[in-house]
């Protein structure tokens, strides 16, 4: 399977799996059959991760051709995505956790010779566990791996190899073409019994054999047990703020990063004078991105930016990652601009980059609107709990018909 970072190749690939979407996908998307035979799962994710794909999209297609009950298993996974951010929203400190987690990790690899050794043998896939290291070589050639394996991944990292969980989940961040702050830091947290406290996943020689149909019939020396990580307590969870934003006619930018390849099509109450883009992947890590990922992601800003400018007929400025504030400041000088235009962006690389960014003098004065994505209002507020207070709410949520592409309001954020 391969993923071109493209709307026009995102909606041709939905169309291609819409038959796929029900019995047949509950019955076989547990299934690893390798990286030659993705028939058993949508491969939607790059795109959702980059909403060249919105989620109403891809819900409406799952409903339309299966109904709600035939497509429940496929629903699952997309809100499963969608609850992970908007649980991350309301516990923002867990990023920052991770980020100081992995600063420390990568302390400790340059002072201790031996976790060095190891992790670059985990990187490099050459544990000497033969599935382990087929999904590292997978990873980093192809910017993808099935879900199962991504968990199994996880497990044999944390409790088998005894490797600090973020430096795993930097390593998945930096290679995915999906790669997603919050789900991919939930997930890892959710294995090492983070997330849910005391409720580890711990990858078995019989499960493994089972699922991957017998690619790897034997994976003798993983652990016996998952004895769950710990860790301090949380602060108290924030609800995020989702108001509606009231313009006043202003001279905007639209500003389009790779959290909303689909900035174009933001409730916007007039054109903007202009598109800037900001294109830069390479904050997922201090050790950089994996050139699967950073190709998907520059090229889908790129698709972004092309359809916005055809759509507006206003000039493109492409941002550099050295000096996006100086620009920035300098394109609302020259256009006059009273105000720049994003997406409401989820906690992460992206909106922490923006947000200093905006703490400088250049930016100061500029007022910064974010548009909250309709979906994101409609299921953030049910995800401050478990996965499963949202779950009662889904039936409800796509009943309610929100499915038309972005129809509602935004939300403003102040400088």
């Amino acid at each position: 399977m391969t993923w071109a970072p493209s709307r026009h190749a995102a909606l041709a690939q939905l169309n291609a799996v819409k038959p796929d979407m029900g019995e047949a996908y509950a019955r076989t998307r547990n299934f690893d059959l390798g990286p030659e035979a993705r028939v058993n799962v949508s491969g939607l994710s790059p795109w959702l991760r980059s909403r060249l794909l919105a989620p109403e999209e891809v819900l409406d297609a799952a409903i339309s051709a299966h109904g709600f009950t035939g497509s429940e298993a496929f629903i699952q996974q997309v809100f499963w995505r969608a609850y992970f951010k908007g649980w991350l929203e309301h516990q923002p400190d867990v990023w920052e956790r991770y980020q100081t987690g992995l600063t420390g990790a990568l302390n400790q690899i340059a002072k201790d010779g031996r976790l060095a050794a190891r992790y670059a043998e985990a990187c490099e896939g050459q544990t000497g566990i033969a599935c382990f290291d087929a999904w590292a070589g997978e990873l980093v050639e192809t910017g993808y791996l099935h879900n199962h394996a991504r968990m199994w991944f996880a497990s044999i990292w944390i409790f088998t190899l005894k490797l600090p969980w973020e430096l795993g989940a930097d390593f998945f961040f930096r290679h995915l073409l999906d790669g997603d702050a919050a789900a991919n830091t939930c997930s890892w947290r959710w294995v090492g019994g983070l997330h849910t406290q005391g409720k580890t996943y711990l990858a078995r020689a019989d499960n493994i054999a089972k699922f991957t149909r017998g690619r790897f019939a034997d994976t003798p020396g993983l652990a016996s047990e998952a004895v769950a990580l710990k860790e301090a307590a949380l602060a108290p969870k924030r609800a995020p703020d989702l108001s509606e934003a009231r313009w006043s006619g202003q001279r905007y930018a639209l500003l389009i990063t790779e959290e909303d390849c689909l900035a174009e099509a933001l409730p916007l109450p007039h054109p903007p004078e202009v598109i800037l883009v900001l294109n830069g992947p390479s904050v997922r890590s201090p050790l950089g991105v994996g050139e699967p990922a950073r190709a998907f992601a520059k090229a889908a800003v790129e698709d972004c930016a092309a359809r916005a400018e055809a759509k507006f007929g206003v000039p493109v400025i492409p941002l550099t990652d050295d000096n996006w504030v100086g620009e920035t400041a300098d394109a609302a000088r020259r256009h006059q601009l009273d105000a720049v235009v994003t997406t409401r962006l989820p906690v992460g690389p992206t909106r922490a980059r923006i947000r200093k960014g905006w703490s400088t003098g250049d930016l100061s004065r500029i007022e910064r609107i974010e548009i909250a994505d309709p979906f994101d209002a409609a299921v953030w507020p049910h995800t401050k709990a478990g996965y499963f207070k949202l779950k009662e709410r889904i039936a409800d949520i796509c009943a309610r018909g929100r499915f038309g592409l972005r129809p509602a309001a935004g939300a403003r954020t102040q400088a």
